[in-house]
């Protein structure tokens, strides 16, 4: 007999005639799925043909049946059928019915709105809220009050997406739950606040980073879903090319240097610094890590967060972190110049610091850096490479199909015949897999700047980052746009990707 794991329970409820969610818990078994006039579904005990009967019976159906653990079945009948897991539109439609509107200025009665938020139908429309945002693997939950309307977006795969909104009358329930949640004051709505939120979505530990922001229409919440079993700590599974990949675990075994990871905000550089921390963690070595926020905790790894309001600024604890007799330090970002000088003098005396910045390719660091006011002889004797990266969709599996690409985008990435030459070109139709985007999952395009004797004397000589550029590319230097072709020429993504990303060069 079939024997079902959870990862195979749907993602939807089965909906069987009138079947009830307390038949299902009595007699322990879930619906798998319904086609044409078989259904299937998992059961605790296979044996219970009282049961099968009963079913057949009553739905006039063939039920096929496969064995499944009963903390499982249990689970998926909450999660599916369960109070805290009917379908969004039917919460929202409970949760509207009695729903009263109220101001959204200034200070409220902060007892009515804990009455509001804690009506059961608000609490299950948050909940499913977040389970379904899980569920599609959403980085970001966005709760947005307009004048007219309360929007709710979910950030799949880098891309917001528009989902089912609640009525426009429920966003100070629904955003005073959320701050119940995360144990923020729910009567101060006037000021940015943030908070944090811990909790089990379907056997999982979830945290949730909580962001308001008050608007003219009431407050704007962002909440950052941080899945620890979602990071992957591999660093051949990042994108890294095949002949970057030993370059750079070659660099970070070095005994002391600068090291910088660049791109914008959510190019993926907490995680390729992640996996790097994961990768050269050892009980040799103490590493200290300086944050703002800590995202993920990391066993064996000693994690500060930065706290400007209290004085633990990244430069003030940077010179406290030296203290502590450290082998390798993570600097979360360099955003001004003490931080820059304090990181360099940190890896002149013997250790190795890794830190990002915001630029837009790897030779934009270094002239960022000069620009800030570092040293050029500091800086050309810490720094040993620079990795420039961004975050492409992959194409889903399921769905990929072969395409012929439009002679714009061809255009626009400037490709001679002759590398057009035997290429196929790929992209997927949409599927329930991908929600219908066309893609599932990201992969990294780096670019790696090694920093050797030539650059050395370019940053001696304070050169622009064009030529920094010029010279590195003379030497072998793929650009971020040069590696996002070679990941289209394999059939991870798309040309539209990788040009939405990257900068022409």
């Amino acid at each position: 007999m079939e024997t079902i794991t959870y990862q195979q329970y749907p993602a939807k409820p089965v909906v069987v005639g009138s079947l009830s969610a307390l038949f299902m818990k009595q007699s322990r078994f879930v619906p798998l799925h319904l086609e044409d006039d078989t259904l299937k579904i998992a059961m605790a005990d296979p044996g219970d043909f009282y049961t099968v009967d009963a079913l057949r019976l009553a739905c006039n159906l063939t039920v096929e049946v496969a064995q499944g653990r009963e903390e499982d079945i249990l689970d998926a009948i909450e999660r599916l059928y369960g109070t805290g897991s009917q379908s969004l539109e039917m919460i929202i439609e409970e949760a509207g019915r009695d729903a009263t509107d109220i101001s959204s200025e200034g200070m409220v009665d902060a007892d009515h709105l804990r009455d509001l938020a804690s009506e059961a139908p608000i609490i299950r429309l948050v909940n499913r809220l977040i389970v379904n945002a899980v569920e599609v693997r959403a980085s970001d939950i966005h709760l947005e009050p307009f004048e007219n309307q309360f929007k709710v977006r979910y950030r799949i795969d880098g891309i917001l997406h528009d989902v089912e909104s609640p009525p426009n009358r429920l966003k100070d329930a629904v955003v005073s739950r959320v701050k119940i949640m995360a144990k923020m004051d729910i009567a101060e709505r006037r000021l940015p606040r943030d908070g944090r939120i811990k909790l089990k979505v379907t056997d999982r530990e979830i945290d949730l980073r909580v962001s308001t922001l008050p608007t003219i229409f009431g407050e704007s919440l962002v909440m950052r879903i941080l899945d620890r079993e979602a990071l992957i700590l591999d660093l051949e599974k990042l994108g890294l090319p095949d002949d970057l990949l030993p370059q750079y675990e070659e660099l970070i075994t070095k005994p002391y240097g600068m090291i910088l990871v660049t791109g914008p905000t959510g190019s993926g550089k907490t995680t390729t610094l992640y996996t790097t921390l994961a990768k050269i963690n050892s009980p040799e070595n103490k590493i200290i890590t300086l944050e703002e926020p800590v995202e993920y905790q990391l066993h064996g790894i000693n994690q500060i967060q930065v706290n400007a309001k209290i004085g633990m600024t990244f430069a003030n604890g940077l010179r406290s972190i030296v203290r502590q007799d450290p082998d390798i330090i993570l600097v979360g970002e360099i955003r001004d110049k003490e931080t820059a000088e304090t990181a360099i003098q940190s890896a002149l005396t013997g250790h190795l610091l890794f830190s990002t910045l915001h630029t837009n390719d790897a030779a934009g660091a270094v002239t960022r850096l000069l620009d800030i006011g570092v040293e050029n002889f500091l800086l050309s004797s810490t720094l040993l490479g620079i990795l420039a990266q961004r975050l492409v969709r992959v194409i889903c599996p399921r769905c990929k199909r072969r395409i012929e690409p439009e002679a714009k985008l061809l255009r626009a990435m400037n490709l001679s015949p002759a590398e057009l030459s035997g290429v196929e070109f790929f992209a997927g139709a949409g599927c329930d897999e991908c929600t219908h985007t066309g893609f599932r999952g990201r992969i990294g395009i780096f670019e790696y700047l090694p920093v050797d004797d030539d650059i050395r004397r370019e940053i001696t000589a304070r050169s622009s980052t064009e030529r920094i550029k010029d010279v590195a590319q003379e030497k072998g230097l793929l650009t971020l746009r040069q590696d996002g072709w070679n990941k289209v020429k394999r059939g991870f993504t798309t040309l539209s990707e990788v040009l939405r990303v990257t900068l022409e060069k």
